[in-house]
């Protein structure tokens, strides 16, 4: 085993902090900036201290050496691209104001990339030629940028973060499967290694486009997804991916519609409780503006709507909310009484499946202080289009089995596309196919959040005391701590030379001047699997070895503490 390196911390650059840092949110923050990983440059910009390199670079491997076992090709592609291939995909407009534009010194348009497929796609146009030179995985580790409105979190929502980002490359849509596959595997073995807690999730694919579409997310508390759990199968889907199928009831038997006086209830709550019913039994339409068209949305009363999956089903156009000027601009749309009935061309109206043929719902009846009730789905008025736009709450059935679902929240830190054929529709990426003629490729699109890993990681296993690095990304594999005195730095120090001979990584506590309880919490802090003190009993060549996870302690001898470290 080749020789491992002694990091001093008499030597090194990290400086650990007592408080928290005052802009400091979630607990992966907190630490990182405690223990000396990370400091902030700008909003949303990070730079990776000794320690905090030595983690991302472990990450890094364990990303590579999965990757490269699927046969995967590693290629490094610029951050700095050029506008063309983005207005090819329509993405240059598509990713609004979170992608980072910028002009040449002779007024080109460039942009700092926030995903590569038009790049990767032009990179095989350029390199694979025939059938014969397909199928083929190429990936790359590297700097994304995207320009959040609101960067926080610390490294978890940052506008510059590191990421594998790889492109799979196939003949016909069987291939793309395999390599889909393939891609699944790697993933659920990189991250079992990293040590992380996951759940594969359906997913939507928003702007990268495609057909499925699937992400892995590590549970915890500052994640910013929300995803669906089945206690009784295995479903399990991000709140943004769950749809119901439609379900006609026989509405024949319900009275014709009536309207009603109702003054002074322009809200859910006020209606409800004028009436004596429960908001269920209402029909809220929330109207938002699409491209300037207004757009009305209908969902039980009891429900929110998810303005989330709004967008997303109309992206990539623009959507917002209604003002005041809208309002007045539209006598026929009145305030806090709006009804789909008599709405006909004039406003397109969606509804979440729950709203479905037959079913009967007191609303607006577009009159001031007037609603109607008896309003029946497919009698009374019709809906344009059905998509799932409320809020998934927690005890909705289960859409395989039926039973309550569990809500989490989560941090993304994987995600995969099958693409299909989009890009390589704009970028007209063919190869020559075995009988002469072009073969349109189809592609798949499989991220990994390399720097978002290393936050996941701390928010999943980090204690009252500071980190808790699993041994495979840790910074070291032993930290050694030396109490104070010459004696006990002497002994520390030799060794970690011993256990750095033997391949182990060593950090160990030299600091002279720092007192034995400092050095004690920064080893809690900073969390390295195995923490060995020459402390007390030094002289008779006794360490007392900890471990950092389950907080064991154990006394052994200089000899059995060398052996236990470097079996």
């Amino acid at each position: 085993m080749a020789n491992a390196q002694v990091q001093r911390m008499s030597q090194l650059m990290a400086k650990t902090l007592r408080d928290d840092p005052a802009d400091a949110e979630v607990l992966s923050h907190k630490l990182l900036v405690r223990a000396g990983y990370v400091r902030r440059t700008a909003a949303g910009v990070w730079s990776w201290l000794p320690l905090g390199k030595k983690v991302l670079a472990n990450v890094e491997r364990v990303v590579r050496e999965e990757m490269d076992a699927i046969g995967a090709q590693e290629v490094l592609l610029p951050a700095l691209l050029p506008r063309e291939p983005y207005d090819a995909t329509g993405r240059w407009d598509e990713y609004g104001q979170e992608l980072f534009r910028l002009k040449d010194r002779k007024g080109g348009d460039y942009l700092l990339g926030p995903t590569h497929e038009e790049i990767f796609t032009l990179l095989v146009k350029d390199q694979c030629t025939s059938y014969k030179d397909l199928p083929v995985i190429l990936y790359q580790i590297q700097n994304k940028y995207r320009d959040e409105a609101r960067p926080r979190a610390g490294i978890l929502r940052g506008r510059e973060f590191l990421m594998k980002d790889s492109y799979s490359f196939d003949l016909a849509d069987e291939g793309l499967a395999e390599s889909y596959a393939l891609h699944r595997q790697a993933y659920q073995r990189i991250f079992a290694r990293l040590g992380l807690d996951y759940r594969i999730c359906a997913a939507t694919a928003g702007a990268m486009g495609g057909s499925k579409s699937e992400e892995f997310l590590a549970p915890a508390e500052a994640g910013e997804d929300t995803f669906a759990d089945c206690p009784n199968c295995d479903f399990a889907a991000n709140t943004e991916a769950i749809s119901y199928a439609l379900q006609p009831v026989d509405g024949s038997a319900v009275p014709a519609l009536e309207e009603i006086p109702t003054p002074d209830t322009p809200t859910i709550e006020t209606l409800a409780a004028s009436l004596g019913v429960q908001a269920s039994d209402t029909l809220k339409n929330l109207l938002v503006k699409v491209d300037g068209e207004i757009v009305a949305v209908g969902v039980p009363g009891d429900r929110e709507v998810d303005l989330g999956k709004v967008e997303a089903h109309f992206a990539p156009a623009t959507v917002e909310m209604v003002t005041e000027a809208d309002f007045a601009g539209r006598p026929d749309l009145v305030r806090g009484y709006v009804g789909p009935q008599g709405l006909g061309e004039k406003v397109t109206y969606i509804a979440d499946p729950r709203v479905a043929p037959g079913t009967a719902w007191i609303t607006g009846a577009n009159k001031e202080h007037t609603h109607a009730r008896n309003v029946v789905a497919g009698r009374d008025f019709e809906v344009d289009e059905y998509v799932d736009v409320v809020v998934v709450q927690e005890g909705d059935p289960c859409p395989r089995c039926g039973t309550g679902l569990k809500l989490d929240r989560a941090i993304e830190i994987g995600h995969i596309f099958q693409l299909g054929r989009k890009y390589a529709d704009a970028l007209k990426l063919d190869v020559l196919g075995q009988n002469g003629k072009p073969v349109r490729v189809t592609m798949g699109s499989y991220g990994i959040g390399v720097s978002r890993a290393v936050a996941a990681l701390a928010e999943q296993t980090a204690d009252e005391q500071g980190l808790c690095w699993p041994k495979e990304i840790a910074p070291a594999d032993v930290h050694v701590v030396a109490a104070g005195k010459a004696l006990q730095t002497e002994l520390a120090l030799d060794v970690a030379g011993k256990l750095a001979a033997a391949g182990v990584r060593v950090l160990v506590d030299d600091r002279a001047g720092v007192s034995p309880g400092v050095k004690f919490t920064d080893a809690e802090l900073i969390g390295v699997p195995q923490i060995l003190v020459a402390g007390r009993r030094s002289a008779e060549g006794v360490l007392e070895l900890k471990d950092r996870k389950t907080g064991e302690r154990e006394e052994l001898s200089v000899e059995d503490a060398l052996a236990r470290l470097t079996a």
